[in-house]
């Protein structure tokens, strides 16, 4: 049986005392504690998410906003990407791995009042996995088959098969706790426990929190006041604000050209960081010519992951070879099972049935990175004799509905954010249409094993897969560009779950 318990904390009544201190003297000089430091942040993003919502969709934007602020769930993820505890305070696992039972922090009560509990986690969880359930990730929670609620600090989660990712994916931002009576319009006013409270939506411009002044993890000194998330989408737009201090940071900047342009600046700072997103350029893999492995194989060696990175993000970002990031547990550099050579690729089209290459559409996103790396495949895929025609798509409406949903596409490019999603290949239906049996079966195995040694072994093994396979051309790995004040501390230079944390964001005095 494996036990994890919850750090010890610090003493709070200390810190009050210290505080108290501080602020005396700080009355003694004239001064009042608001003004020795700032309480408020105005933070940019450049897209509005659809929603606050995210055990209800996927876009990556809501949890951006949402997830640790308003949101928590049973346990969390750290800045480096490991599991710690949160509404459950310590959780035990039985020798099968067939039983989960979590001890919940005592006292937490949602927004609106309403007290967390055993009850409301079922609820949450019950609502995740239900026969109605919309949430964005549900296989998640699919091999959960009953739950207990023995007290109200207690919850016991029986599972039908060992799934030793659960505890990881419980983590995400889908699998936050939701609250009985306001979950129905999480939607637009959402209601969570941490700590940070909703405050207004200005639709196409802004989102505010407050501070939650009965935030129940007293452990933790949150000195924001007030946030707003600004939503500008031009890159030029958000460049302009930074400079002017319309907003204090851009934590995941859009325009890498213009990262350069904030060298010397007074009072800003740049930082790279890194990221889950992983840009790959998806086939449909049961339509012509790319149900044949000899011309995605050919596609992949004609394609150059430097000059790839250096078109679409002026240099900044890591080559994969397989739909896997250097931070992930068991990665392995695969960008040699196929590398660029334009011969090769030649040879392989001709023994493939097509010596005179063949033309096809790929449907690019609006998001920046989409069109430029696509404008430069276009060029290398001409080298050996093959046209791509380029399709812009609305994302994220259009694109779901040609891609995701209909699956009416021959190539598409698009950074996917989830962390350790390699499993997308083996689900049915997916928008690659791939389908690999020793694949799949991997898959299955991963969950059935606890052992992160043997898990990692297994990830390898699902690396190769998909690097010899190519069910999608695997480009690169986008880092997380960060632009904010100088005198902002506490933002997470890098992104194991697509976040903006703001527990401990502080400003200098």
């Amino acid at each position: 049986m494996t036990t994890f318990l919850r750090p010890s904390l610090g003493d709070f009544a200390r810190r009050l005392a210290c505080g108290a201190a501080l602020s005396a003297g700080l009355l003694m000089l004239g001064l009042t504690p608001a003004e020795a430091a700032k309480t408020t942040l105005s933070l940019g993003m450049s897209v509005e998410p659809t929603g606050l919502d995210p055990t209800i969709a996927a876009p990556v934007a809501i949890g951006q906003v949402t997830w640790q602020n308003i949101f928590e769930g049973l346990v969390a993820i750290d800045e480096s990407g490991k599991i710690v505890p949160q509404l459950a305070k310590s959780w035990e696992i039985s020798a099968d791995g067939l039983t989960y039972t979590f001890k919940l922090q005592s006292g937490v009560k949602f927004h609106d009042g309403e007290a967390f509990d055993s009850a409301a986690a079922k609820f949450a969880l019950d609502r995740a996995r239900g026969k109605d359930s919309v949430n964005p990730q549900k296989r998640f929670f699919a091999t959960i088959a009953s739950i207990d609620t023995p007290d109200p600090e207690t919850l016991v989660l029986h599972l039908s098969s060992p799934t030793g990712s659960l505890l990881y994916w419980l983590g995400w931002p889908s699998a936050v706790m939701v609250g009985p009576k306001s979950s129905a319009n999480d939607k637009t006013t959402p209601v969570g426990t941490g700590p940070f409270k909703f405050s207004s939506w200005a639709k196409g411009d802004h989102v505010e929190l407050a501070k939650n002044p009965d935030y129940w993890n007293k452990s933790v000194d949150v000195k924001l006041e007030k946030v707003t998330f600004r939503f500008i989408s031009d890159p030029q737009a958000e460049a302009a604000a930074l400079k002017a201090g319309d907003v204090d940071a851009f934590p995941e900047f859009a325009a890498p050209e213009l990262m350069s342009s904030f060298d010397g600046d007074p009072r800003l700072m740049t930082k790279i960081g890194n990221t889950e997103l992983k840009v790959v350029a998806g086939m449909n893999n049961t339509r012509k010519p790319f149900n044949d492995k000899r011309v995605r194989q050919a596609l992949m060696m004609a394609l150059d992951r430097k000059t790839i990175i250096e078109g679409a993000w002026s240099g900044f970002g890591t080559g994969i070879g397989s739909h896997y990031t250097p931070n992930d547990p068991g990665y392995k550099d695969l960008t040699g099972t196929l590398p660029y050579d334009t011969a090769k690729a030649k040879a392989l089209l001709a023994e493939a049935g097509y010596p005179n290459g063949f033309s096809f559409t790929i449907k690019t996103p609006q998001m920046a990175y989409a069109p430029r790396s696509a404008q430069v495949m276009q060029a290398m895929f001409a080298d050996i004799g093959v046209t791509m025609n380029i399709e812009p798509t609305e994302f994220p409406a259009k694109w779901v509905q040609d891609v995701f949903s209909g699956r009416n596409y021959d190539m598409t490019i698009v950074a996917h954010a989830e962390p350790l999603d390699i499993d997308i290949y083996s689900r049915d239906p997916y928008y690659f249409n791939y389908k690999n049996p020793d694949f799949n079966e991997l898959m299955k195995k991963i969950q059935l094993t606890a052992d992160p040694v043997e898990q990692n072994k297994l990830y390898g093994e699902a690396q190769t897969i998909l690097a010899e396979d190519v069910p999608a051309l695997f480009l690169f790995v986008m880092p997380k560009l960060g632009v904010w004040d100088k005198k902002l501390k506490g933002l997470w230079e890098s992104e194991p779950i697509p976040s903006n944390v703001l527990t401990n964001v502080s400003w200098e005095d």
